[in-house]
């Protein structure tokens, strides 16, 4: 028997009075009816095998004294004599079959600790403390190096956000990374989101491009900062359409670089470790086939799990439609519960999005900058009911630039961490 892993989240649903409906009794493999009747409806029960079904499985395995365990055991080894004449065994494998002291190079003109060198000219190998000591001094003391420090003394996960596509059209990508792989060296940085607005914008006009720009910004980071995690921004508006084949078609003519298996094959070959989806086009994109921003969030997030990206990176929602221009009305706390119902919940719920990036506070093209709080951190209803997210704060994250601060990098990441578990820092 199993929980859904969705319980958290729905306590902290339930601080907003937001209700998720339980599965269906009729699945025959629902266990609901063993939970207690004042069971909350968000909490849900299913049997991954019935009791019979655990029964006879355990029986299989133990009965006649565990043999069949026994008999699943590997097949016998095969096993070849490479001194038995007629018999042949590779002898071009790596080392020299001999044993070496502690500290001796594994292998003819390697470094000390067996690191390879490489012939002259040629550039095989990065010690990814190649990052000076001067590099990173220097970018701990510029604005995003310093709210680094202060975000993490503030409890905040912290990635690097950067935009290196410009950069690499310019042939200038190694400068740009070795400046953010810098930043990203400081203490409590976990990775570096190195591009927004993928296939989006009008930096790449075909999906060579995009493929390239990808595959070697990833592996210029890893050689600097391996151990860092690599994000990229962008939408997949066909997954909105969902199975209608009208909207698809045309949907991929209007995005022709955001085909969905090209993304999977950034997540499937490891270039991409955190992979977020904006969802600003779901409320208009779809108008012309009577799809509306529920429903084609909900497409879009169906088709995420059927492609499973999940088992090759994290996959993240985005949104920026919380925050409100000045003299906007704001919203009651009945719609800014509904908001959340809607923007936040729901991508967590359906299992697809396992985390939620919110732009707390950005400037629209007429320079108005829009909120998510008050000004100077007044109180307003939204910015209260998203503070009552505690349990699901790991999960929520924001975008932060400290070159242009609400009050100051301090009082600003001190009340961000109030409701997100994690910031990106623009750089």
């Amino acid at each position: 028997m199993r929980l859904r892993p969705l319980i958290v989240i729905g306590l902290a649903l339930s601080l907003l009075g937001v209700g998720v409906p339980a599965w269906s009794e009729d699945d025959p493999r629902s266990c609901n009816d063993l939970l207690s009747a004042d069971t909350p409806a968000y909490v849900v029960c299913r049997w991954m095998a019935t009791p019979e079904e655990a029964r006879d499985i355990a029986r299989f395995w133990l009965d006649n004294d565990g043999q069949n365990m026994r008999d699943s055991g590997p097949m016998n080894e095969i096993v070849i004599d490479c001194n038995q004449p007629g018999n042949e065994c590779a002898n071009d494998s790596e080392g020299d079959g001999e044993m070496h002291d502690v500290g001796d190079p594994d292998v003819e003109g390697a470094e000390d600790g067996g690191t390879p060198e490489c012939p002259p000219g040629e550039k095989c190998y990065v010690d990814p403390d190649n990052i000076s000591q001067a590099a990173k001094t220097a970018a701990a003391e510029t604005p995003s190096g310093q709210a680094a420090k202060t975000a993490t003394t503030a409890g905040l996960r912290t990635w690097i956000d950067t935009e290196l596509a410009d950069d690499y059209r310019a042939g200038q990508l190694e400068a740009a990374v070795r400046k953010v792989a810098a930043l990203a060296a400081q203490q409590g940085v976990v990775g570096i989101r190195f591009t927004s607005q993928l296939g989006l914008n009008q930096t790449f006009t075909t999906p060579e491009e995009l493929d390239a720009f990808v595959a070697e910004t990833s592996a210029a980071l890893r050689r600097l900062v391996p151990a860092k995690k690599l994000a990229a921004h962008t939408a997949v508006p066909v997954l909105g359409c969902g199975a209608n084949e009208a909207c698809k078609t045309e949907v991929a003519k209007k995005y022709p670089l955001l085909d969905p298996d090209r993304v999977g094959a950034w997540l499937a070959k490891g270039l991409i470790d955190q992979l977020a989806l904006d969802n600003a086009h779901l409320a208009t994109e779809y108008a012309t086939w009577q799809i509306d921003a529920p429903t084609a969030q909900r497409n879009q997030w169906i088709q995420v799990r059927a492609r499973a990206w999940d088992a090759y990176a994290q996959i993240a929602a985005e949104d920026a439609g919380f925050a409100t221009a000045p003299g906007a009305a704001q919203l009651t706390p009945e719609q800014a519960t509904q908001a959340i119902t809607d923007r936040i919940a729901a991508p967590l719920q359906d299992d697809a999005a396992e985390t939620v990036t919110l732009w707390t506070r950005w400037q629209d093209a007429q320079g108005q900058v829009n909120r998510v709080y008050g000004e100077k951190w007044a109180a307003n209803a939204t910015w209260d009911q998203l503070k009552k997210l505690s349990t699901v704060r790991p999960r929520l994250a924001t975008v932060y630039d400290p070159a242009t601060p609400e009050v100051d990098p301090a009082t600003d990441l001190k009340n961000l961490s109030e409701v997100f578990g994690q910031v990106y820092l623009r750089s």
